[in-house]
């Protein structure tokens, strides 16, 4: 039952697959709390197969490994269901608004920033790229106006939310 449901995603905190998880229990009228963060979705994987009695998985339909997932799994998980909604604002943020030499960003949105002369460090989530970026880490980042705005960066450029699919996996036995 959803109600009972943990739904395991991408964190850490900020993430567009934390909003998307929150979003689709809520839909089904079960507690957004019941959200569990994981560095990679691979690893929140990992925690669904652990607990297969009452635990699913809400993935980004553009993660770069997703085909691995759901090939990888299909004795244990099965897709039940798909939704499209708009992630927060795409952002590209740094500390102190200078033109970045150095950028984190996960691999699924580094194509907005193509156009720029920059290197670029591949992090696990957008979260994890604001994070960095305030860490000092790096001079900019891709990543969410949530993470963006709890990191206390500065935006350089808003590149709007994106429409966004999602998808939920959960083991054979659950009712979804």
């Amino acid at each position: 039952m959803v109600e009972d449901l943990e739904l395991h995603t991408l964190g850490p905190t900020g993430t567009n697959c934390e909003a998307a998880a929150r979003h689709w229990l809520r839909s089904r009228g079960a507690d957004d709390t019941r959200v569990e963060l994981h560095p990679t979705l691979e690893d929140a994987v990992t925690a669904v197969l652990a607990d297969p009695d009452r635990s699913a998985l809400l993935a980004c339909v553009v993660y770069p490994d997703l085909h691995n997932i759901v090939f990888g799994n299909l004795d244990s998980l099965a897709l039940r269901d798909c939704f499209v909604m708009p992630t927060h604002s795409m952002v590209l943020a740094s500390r102190g608004g200078e033109a970045p030499r150095t950028v984190a960003s996960h691999a699924a949105p580094v194509s907005l920033i193509d156009h720029m002369d920059v290197r670029i460090r591949l992090v696990d989530s957008n979260a994890q790229a604001a994070l960095d970026c305030a860490a000092g880490e790096v001079d900019a980042c891709v990543t969410t106006s949530v993470a963006a705005e709890a990191a206390g960066l500065t935006v350089l450029k808003d590149f709007g939310p994106v429409p966004m699919g999602f998808s939920v996996h959960a083991p054979h036995e659950i009712e979804v």
